[in-house]
């Protein structure tokens, strides 16, 4: 017990360290030349130079929204591989991120974000996603029981009709709104308002802490739900629990940040060869890896071919996708 309890210690530190290097490393990068080094006295010296401007207005509020969006998209593909028991499960397979997609895309061609500039779309994102996730439950939550299967079937082919409305938007939308959608679609952290952003980072954080409650729930469910049961778990419950929690997870992230692929699927997986099943170390570990592994895909995204910046979901689903067939494979090995 020792050990594992080491071990665990070694493996939060090390998802630590990840999520720290990321952010430095993106602290200290952009088109801007400002070191590490001189990041303490920009700061110290206060507002009215450009360097303070570039860090308190541009690199600061993406690490801040990347570790949010990061560790939700990640905690939430951990809690739904583990409810569903099902490796392939990630926060927008139940169709969450295809009804933001079509709120966002509604909100673009009705011209609202022109006039609530700052606020319009990641409401109608938020919107749209629980227009989608409200039904789902309904559909599956029959006299107390949760359906598992039709959860997920069910928002699979909600996720193919909301994909198939915004391909018939983009099709009949004019130039300006067409470029804005998908440019929405791809993801991105840059988003100027503190007051989203911090509402975005109190919500991952309290989700992490109420999926917590739930990590031995999900430890139990790992071995079926006739064995949960038989363990005193209340099987019902915890689902419900657990399918709301990754609903406001995925919401959340999407309304602000677009669809960015690959972090809910792949950072589990890693984290898993890393520290094992156990959800009470799993569940921590894969908000911080999630975190430090979307903080440094957005500074790719910025960087890598500067000053163009590149949709961060287009180096999440390039790095992601490689990586997940690298762990696919060990698996096999194996």
């Amino acid at each position: 017990m020792k050990k594992t309890i080491l071990n665990w210690r070694y493996s939060i530190l090390l998802s630590v360290g990840f999520l720290l290097a990321a952010s430095l490393y993106s602290l200290s990068s952009g088109s801007s030349d400002i070191t590490l080094k001189d990041v303490i006295p920009t700061l110290l010296r206060g507002s009215g130079t450009p360097e303070f401007s570039i860090l308190f207005d541009i690199r600061i509020p993406r690490i801040l929204l990347g570790f949010a969006v990061g560790g939700s998209l990640s905690l939430a593909g951990v809690i739904l591989q583990g409810m569903f028991r099902n490796p392939l499960v990630e926060p927008y397979t139940l169709g969450i991120s295809g009804g933001a997609a079509l709120g966002v895309a509604l909100c673009i061609i009705l011209g609202l974000h022109r006039i609530f500039p700052d606020l319009a779309m990641p409401l109608f994102g938020f919107i749209g996603a629980f227009a989608v996730a409200l039904p789902i439950s309904l559909i599956n939550i029959r006299k107390g029981t949760v359906k598992t299967e039709g959860l997920l079937l069910t928002g699979v082919m909600i996720s193919y009709i909301s994909s198939s409305i915004v391909t018939l938007i983009l099709a009949i939308s004019r130039t300006e709104d067409l470029q804005g959608i998908i440019f929405w679609i791809m993801g991105s952290l840059e988003e100027p308002s503190w007051l989203l952003i911090s509402i975005v980072l109190f919500i991952s954080l309290t989700c992490l802490v109420l999926s917590y409650i739930f990590s031995l729930d999900l430890n139990a469910l790992a071995l079926g739900e006739e064995e949960a049961v038989h363990l005193g778990v209340n099987v019902e419950r915890a689902k419900k629990m657990l399918f709301l929690i990754a609903s406001v997870l995925t919401g959340v992230s999407v309304s602000i940040a677009g669809i960015i692929g690959f972090v809910g699927l792949v950072v589990p997986h890693f984290v898993r060869m890393l520290a094992g099943y156990d959800h009470r170390v799993l569940l921590v570990m894969s908000f911080l890896t999630g975190a430090g592994f979307l903080i440094f895909c957005d500074t790719l995204a910025r960087t890598i071919i500067s000053p163009v910046e590149l949709p961060v979901g287009v180096i999440t689903g390039i790095l992601g996708g490689s990586l997940f067939v690298y762990a696919l494979s060990r698996r096999f090995l194996k």
